[in-house]
């Protein structure tokens, strides 16, 4: 199949879009507002953008009116954000931040989620969350979109402070992520979890012998 977005529709019961750019990070992005309010929401378009400085973006879409959400706008007046990894056995508190309350509600509290002071920046850390980012935003770019709510903010902060517990690195110093499992979007409402890993080394053979089902029948183009 093939479709045109904005001209055409998929002719599929759901849109496919967000199935096709999958697994996605999940940033579970905390922070505070102007009137001390603390905030904590998942979002599905989180990234690293580089490593020296470390620096991350997260992607936040707006209100049907057009105006920012909470994390947004927390982000954008202080300057300030946490990341916390999302972790298979912190699921039920991923889903339950994700409602959207009153900016005068703090997630922490109605939600029951304990947490941590951070070092150098004024929003909360996870409490059980094994990585953490103590960030600062540096870059600020609008994405416009068909509706108010498809509108993208997109928000990159340099990571300024990075929490990791000791129970979650293995004997030779890695961050034992098989054993995490860090959660991830899917499209629709599914998610994943990150339960194998596996080094891939540099093929020294031909690619097309690597994977020979995908040339059974392939006949050379006539020109």
């Amino acid at each position: 199949m093939f479709y045109q977005p904005g001209a055409q529709v998929s002719g599929l019961p759901y849109n496919p879009f967000k199935s096709c750019c999958v697994p996605r990070p999940i940033g579970w992005i905390s922070t505070v507002s102007l009137a001390g309010v603390h905030n904590l929401a998942p979002y599905s378009q989180f990234q690293n953008v580089t490593w020296d400085p470390p620096t991350v973006l997260v992607v936040c879409n707006g209100r049907e009116d057009g105006r920012l959400k909470d994390t947004a706008r927390n982000i954008v007046d202080t300057g300030e954000f946490v990341w916390n990894m999302a972790t298979f056995e912190l699921r039920e508190w991923v889903v339950a931040s994700s409602r959207d309350l009153p900016p005068e509600v703090d997630e922490f509290e109605a939600v029951g989620i304990p947490w941590l002071p951070s070092r150098g920046v004024k929003p909360r850390r996870v409490r059980g969350s094994p990585v953490q980012f103590e960030c600062r935003l540096i870059r600020q770019m609008d994405i416009p979109a068909h509706t108010p709510d498809a509108q993208a903010c997109i928000l990159v902060g340099e990571v300024t402070g990075i929490h990791i517990d000791d129970a979650a690195l293995t004997p030779d110093g890695r961050i034992d992520i098989p054993r995490l499992r860090p959660l991830a979007r899917l499209g629709y409402r599914d998610y994943t979890d990150v339960r194998h890993a596996y080094e891939l080394a540099e093929s020294t053979g031909r690619v097309a012998e690597a994977i020979p089902h995908l040339h059974e029948n392939v006949r050379p183009t006539p020109r």
